[in-house]
């Protein structure tokens, strides 16, 4: 039985995108239950995910030493899985086969602060390491071989699935900003990739709805968006509710009038198929992987003028209301296709080769 090594620390923090991969991944894991491989997870917190998922898994305790070399998982893997690019947990003896994804790369384009230098020092180390590279968009892969010298081992594109795969009943869920108007709907790690300020000003030019944003905000482009809010003397009309429960983000989705997401910056952008899946009208940015994942069935924004975005908000609005049963039933056939069950038969079969 070919023995694998998950590195899903990650999965602590279910408000970010790798945290939601590592879980949503882990669960479809967990689901198909393979008899040929037995899978070890890395965790902070074993308990919780003793209890979910029972002896499907062998459970491995992270502590944050395992980032430094002295301190590194000394036990031999057939494989060894590194979840996501910006992990610093390596194996102290070369796996049998090391497999690298990729979400993102990028600390590459960015401001090149120390931080984001360290990052790219440590994933030309990984790409190096690797003997197989997956990709979650085919924006990701194209983003690393612009900024990296890629070796020349097997690679994979393998996309994300959709988190939502059941309806909540939402009926009693209590809102703690107001849901008495119309609005619209966002949610996202508040980082500056998400480009939440050019909502923000969007809404200084439309009085009959509100706009609704979620995701941790405690950090500096949280505060950025509250003091634009207060700047623009928006506190009535556009609102932050941190990080929601499933059933609030659901709530939102299921309620809100359009969802819009312009990230400049996404590898994939999870919320965007969620929306999807409750026939919701979706505004995306048209950078990034965000055409990839959108399709044909959502709205782009080619700019982020207030006056532009604004405009073609309420025109490809009043088209989807003209055309309602068509757009729902491209939105909902597009949220389908990306399917966890299929991601995770795909890693597995990369382990198994």
């Amino acid at each position: 039985m070919k023995k694998v090594f998950l590195e899903s620390h990650n999965v602590k923090n279910l408000a970010s995108g790798f945290g939601i991969f590592n879980y949503e991944l882990i669960k479809a894991f967990a689901k198909i239950n393979p008899s040929d491989l037995e899978l070890t997870l890395n965790l902070k917190k074993i308990a919780p995910f003793r209890n979910e998922f029972g002896d499907k898994f062998v459970y491995k305790q992270y502590i944050d030493f395992q980032r430094h070399a002295v301190f590194r998982v000394r036990k031999k893997y057939d494989v060894w899985h590194c979840m996501n690019q910006n992990i610093r947990v390596e194996p102290m003896q070369k796996p049998g086969k090391y497999i690298l994804t990729v979400h993102d790369v990028n600390f590459a384009e960015d401001e090149q602060t120390t931080k984001n230098i360290q990052r790219s020092v440590r994933f030309r180390e990984k790409l190096k390491r690797a003997d197989m590279i997956t990709y979650i968009s085919e924006y990701a892969k194209a983003q690393t071989y612009r900024n990296f010298e890629v070796p020349a081992v097997e690679d994979r594109i393998i996309y994300n699935g959709n988190p939502i795969t059941t309806f909540l009943d939402t009926a009693d869920y209590i809102s703690e900003v107001p849901v008495d108007k119309p609005f619209f709907y966002s949610i996202g790690d508040f980082l500056e990739k998400k480009n939440f300020e050019s909502l923000v000003r969007m809404m200084k030019e439309i009085t009959e709805y509100n706009l609704i944003i979620s995701g941790s905000n405690q950090k500096a482009y949280g505060d950025k968006i509250r003091s634009l809010i207060s700047e623009l003397k928006l506190e009535n009309r556009v609102f932050l509710t941190g990080r929601v429960s499933e059933g609030g983000k659901q709530f939102y989705l299921k309620n809100c009038t359009a969802f819009l997401f312009p990230s400049i910056g996404e590898g994939f952008g999870l919320p965007p198929i969620e929306a999807m899946r409750f026939g919701k009208p979706v505004f995306l940015s048209n950078l990034a992987s965000l055409p990839e994942i959108g399709g044909n069935a959502a709205f782009y924004w080619e700019n982020f003028e207030p006056d532009y975005m604004k405009e073609f908000l309420f025109e490809k609005l009043n088209d989807f209301e003209q055309n309602s049963e068509i757009y729902i039933s491209k939105l909902k056939e597009r949220a389908a296709f990306f399917n966890w069950d299929d991601a995770a038969k795909a890693y597995l079969e990369c382990f198994r080769n």
